[in-house]
């Protein structure tokens, strides 16, 4: 008995390593980090790196810099490279920033005219992509399918378990 519940514990633990944690760190400027871009030519390299990403709910990016600081702004305040009252600031050299909706991110330097020179960003998070129905087959019992063809959801680690437990004779 203690041997099939040593199974099934591994049975179980493997399983667990099927669920997806589905979200991505980035670091703000790759290997750079959040610093003054070095001439008039790259004040878009913010936005740039950022256009070469993709960011989602849950996402994080991180902001690695030296005395400096990151502030997320309205557009407005994006606009005028300046803000009295952020919605977010950060100062510790290793500032961290979750994405918890979709839409549009603005952030900034905190140190005056770091931003005029072009330290700043527009982050675009997308939306969560609701998964299309299947249409119904002529059979109402038929499964549907899903998009996500390896998604593993915790109603089929549950039943595999109950399939697993009943197979050891468990319940």
């Amino acid at each position: 008995m203690a041997s099939h519940l040593i199974f099934l514990c591994l049975i179980l633990f493997s399983a667990s390593h099927f669920l997806v944690i589905n979200c991505t760190e980035f670091e703000v400027g790759g290997k750079n980090g959040w610093v003054v871009p070095n001439s008039k030519d790259n004040d878009e390299m913010y936005n740039q790196w950022a256009s070469q990403n993709r960011f989602k709910i849950d996402d994080i990016i991180r902001f690695k810099y030296e005395k400096d600081s990151v502030m997320v702004v309205s557009e407005e305040e994006y606009e005028k490279c300046k803000s009295t009252r952020p919605l977010f600031f950060g100062n510790n050299g290793n500032t961290i920033f979750k994405f918890e909706r979709p839409g549009l991110f603005y952030f900034i330097s905190g140190v005056s005219g770091h931003c005029t020179r072009g330290q700043k960003l527009i982050i675009k998070v997308l939306d969560i992509e609701p998964t299309a129905p299947s249409p119904q087959s002529a059979n109402e019992n038929a499964p549907i399918a899903h998009s996500k063809a390896n998604e593993i959801t915790p109603i089929s680690i549950t039943s595999f378990t109950i399939f697993v437990m009943s197979f050891f004779g468990m319940i």
